[in-house]
């Protein structure tokens, strides 16, 4: 193990799914979980996009985003992923 490396602890189905996707994709799982790690947002992250879209919207098309559209937005998100559960 190099130096900069430390190991984590995952159930087993945790861990036998991690490496049947690293090998779907040709890698290893230590690049596959660095690679998801990198690419998953923080709560930061996610709020300074949220800023910058907002910001856009209402710069480049006058839309202000408020309460009630994010909550809409909210709705929309769950009924979506109900319906993937479902798939």
């Amino acid at each position: 193990m190099a130096e900069d490396d430390t190991s984590i602890k995952v159930s087993k189905q945790t861990r036998e799914r991690l490496a049947r996707l690293a090998a779907e994709r040709h890698t290893t799982l230590k690049d596959l979980v660095e690679d998801l790690a990198a690419k998953a947002p923080t709560t930061a992250e996610l709020a300074e996009r949220e800023r910058r879209a907002r910001a856009v919207l209402a710069e480049q098309f006058g839309v202000e985003v408020g309460p009630a559209e994010l909550a809409a937005s909210a709705r929309l998100r769950e009924v979506i992923a109900r319906r993937d559960d479902v798939a």
